[in-house]
């Protein structure tokens, strides 16, 4: 059976060229970002399977005014298998980032372009490896059952999920708190969204996530009267910088699972205070984004920034508001999971290389699993151009990727 999985993969090439180009045809930008949302990609995605024989589809609507139809789709695919008390799953998402700055771009971002021959051709375009790569993947295993009439070992289930790029809140977010007996305990979850150009990475744990906000209000006046006003930017700087040294001293412990393996607080955005140079500014606001490591709780962190803003807003005399603009906690799957034994024994057929569990700083979709007690392991052959312009992926990987996850759905 094996053998003839693989080879309707090995024969895929088209297949696969096919769909990522209709795929990209397809921009799923955020509202946040300035698009519709996922509705016209959801809907070509789910006529073509249907067209391909993949029938069990069901979709899950999360309401957003902003949105086209003002819903934000997320859509299943079913492959029965012979037992369903451990289902198989690979979730991969729809929404892609905008194309940034389009002068960058060899080519318009919306149109396939390839490059090489083989199976080593480049597909290039917005969104053909975060996430096209992984969902196209994906959909060719489940083909390589359903086009030749086997049922896979475990049932099958492909889910397509709308707002990754954006914290999830209309899409698996919003499916696990609507939708409750979603997942089974045991069920396995690949995420395929992040990995390396061998394959080896198995991230398998998130560090904590905490983005904050901090607005400084002091008293504006003239820049030559400092002792009529209170400088908000100045306090802001201080705190800002007494920030770093607090939290880097006090949350000093490292993981070497994690790179790297501290955990880290970065001053990041800073918005515009006063458009005059001559001028005192009476507020100031910037933004941390702070990622902890798991041995932490974002309430410790919240702790040591209250004790920090508490000293600068008696040093300077100003007021110092902090929000919480988005926090995450994550619990881990286990190294010794069964989702990441079978894992790490497909990789090792297929590339084959020895896989490695690994944690990381950036939040995925795996989190809002994991803290609903279902095992989750995030991987992918990739070659990490994410985001960037002239996004590629490379279709050896795809069809690799595509061969892992048809093991997965046999043993």
């Amino acid at each position: 059976m094996k053998d003839k999985i693989f080879s309707f993969i090995e024969k895929s090439s088209e297949l696969a060229i096919e769909l990522q180009r209709e795929l990209c045809k397809h921009p799923a930008i955020s509202p946040e970002s300035g698009g519709e949302g996922e509705l016209s990609k959801c809907e070509f995605l789910e006529k073509w399977l249907r067209a391909h024989g993949i029938t069990e589809l069901e979709r899950y609507d999360a309401p957003d005014s902003r949105a086209k139809s003002g819903i934000r789709p997320s859509l299943l695919a079913t492959i029965k298998g012979k037992k369903d008390d451990e289902r198989f799953w690979v979730m991969s998402h729809l929404d892609v980032v905008p194309p940034g700055e389009e002068s960058l771009w060899d080519n318009d971002p919306w149109t396939l372009i390839i490059e090489g021959e083989g199976s080593e051709r480049r597909l290039r375009g917005r969104g053909v490896e975060d996430n096209q790569q992984g969902l196209t993947s994906s959909v060719i295993a489940a083909l390589a059952f359903v086009e030749q009439g086997i049922v896979p070992e475990r049932t099958v289930k492909l889910l397509f999920v709308a707002d990754e790029e954006n914290g999830s809140l209309y899409g698996i977010d919003w499916i696990i708190k609507n939708h409750p007996g979603f997942f089974n305990k045991n069920d396995l979850v690949l995420i395929p969204d992040s990995g390396d150009p061998k394959g080896e990475s198995i991230e398998i744990a998130e560090k904590n996530s905490l983005w904050l906000k901090f607005i400084t209000r002091g008293l504006q006046a003239h820049a030559s009267r400092p002792d009529q006003g209170k400088n908000a930017h100045l306090a802001g700087a201080d705190l800002a910088l007494n920030l770093f040294s607090a939290l880097n001293k006090k949350f000093s412990k490292k993981d070497s699972l994690f790179e790297p393996d501290y955990s880290t607080f970065q001053l990041t955005k800073k918005e515009a205070n006063v458009p005059n140079i001559n001028t005192i500014p009476g507020e100031d606001v910037f933004y941390y984004d702070m990622r902890v490591l798991p041995c932490y709780k974002n309430e410790e962190v919240l702790r040591e920034v209250d004790l920090v803003k508490k000293i600068i807003e008696e040093k300077y005399g100003v007021k110092v508001d902090c929000e919480i603009v988005q926090q995450k906690e994550s619990l881990p799957t286990s190294s010794d999971a069964p989702l990441i034994r079978l894992l790490s024994e497909c990789i090792e057929e297929v590339y084959p290389v020895k896989a490695r569990t690994m944690g990381i700083g950036g939040g995925t979709v795996a989190a809002f699993l994991r803290n609903a007690g279902i095992d989750s392991a995030v991987w992918a052959r990739i070659e990490s151009s994410a985001h960037q312009p002239n996004e590629y992926a490379l279709l050896s990987n795809i069809l690799g990727d595509a061969k892992v996850m048809a093991l997965m759905m046999c043993k």
